[in-house]
């Protein structure tokens, strides 16, 4: 969603005319994730659905092990998660900045499938716990599933919008996201959330999607490119701000140009790594 409202907050309205609501935006999210976790084991795995897929769907487990390569996954990692939890729908590694300590409790914010919380698992280890939350009841049931596929004790699923998460105030150490802040529509609020849900101290890593020129209105405007981690991107400036706002300190984001060549393959009729590249966001809430 872009921030073009001329009377009110953007990031929480959407009255650009013709720009959709929160509601609607909200609702093609999660009818498109919902539409993924209902296909086969991977985005790469059914034509049929391939629609659904924002990143991965090309030449099969060639193409599947080279785009996690591109997304910073190194092969023993893809390999140590059983299951369908690796979706392919990310736009980082967020554990890899992450720094993750045994015993912390880490918190995923769209969790998906749950490929990035068995990840975290195993660098907190059986001391540790990792929580993630997605508002995809389809989702959390395949990452519910997913977990029992790898026996992970320490992981729990909840659903829950991002913009209010199910997680008690100053309870955990790490907040990770990968590829789903941009799809809110009140990204101010999710960091708020998720400063609350940290201790003091405590940081974030996420991985995401940053906007790096102005989007035609078509896109701005298409609900399928809101939920296909597009139109929702937003300025490093304004993330900054955002972030600053909800009180964070020590913020650093740092955008990857060559991520280009995987978002260019997200959108069959433009290029979108003209508008939008991947990024990481860190920052820490004060001790």
């Amino acid at each position: 969603m872009s921030e073009r409202s001329e009377s009110a907050d953007p990031e929480t309205t959407g009255s650009t005319p013709g720009e959709p609501d929160a509601d609607e935006q909200r609702r093609a999210v999660r009818r498109r994730y919902a539409r993924i976790a209902e296909a086969s084991s991977s985005c790469c795995g059914d034509e049929a659905d391939a629609e659904a897929s924002s990143s991965c769907c090309s030449d099969g487990a060639d193409a599947e092990e080279d785009l996690n390569r591109q997304l910073g996954y190194s092969e023993s990692e893809t390999e140590s998660v059983a299951g369908d939890a690796n979706l392919g729908l990310g736009c980082g590694n967020p554990n890899a900045i992450a720094s993750l300590e045994p015993g912390e409790t880490v918190l995923d914010l769209g969790s998906g499938a749950g490929f990035d919380c068995f990840l975290a698992a195993q660098e907190v280890g059986d001391e540790g716990q990792v929580i993630g939350v997605d508002m995809t009841p389809e989702m959390v049931e395949k990452a519910r599933d997913n977990a029992e596929a790898n026996d992970a004790t320490n992981v729990e699923f909840r659903l829950g919008e991002i913009e209010h998460l199910p997680v008690a105030d100053g309870t955990v150490d790490a907040v990770v996201s990968n590829c789903v802040v941009n799809l809110s529509p009140d990204k101010p609020q999710v960091f708020r959330e998720a400063s609350r849900a940290l201790r003091p101290g405590g940081r974030l890593a996420i991985s995401d999607v940053v906007l790096t020129a102005e989007l035609p209105k078509e896109v701005y405007t298409d609900l399928e490119s809101v939920a296909a981690c597009v139109a929702g991107a937003s300025p490093v400036a304004d993330l900054e701000r955002m972030l600053a706002d909800a009180g964070f300190e020590r913020i650093r984001i740092e955008a990857d140009e060559d991520s280009e060549q995987f978002i260019s393959e997200w959108d069959d009729e433009r290029d979108v790594s003209e508008y939008v590249v991947s990024a990481t966001i860190e920052a820490e809430k004060p001790a």
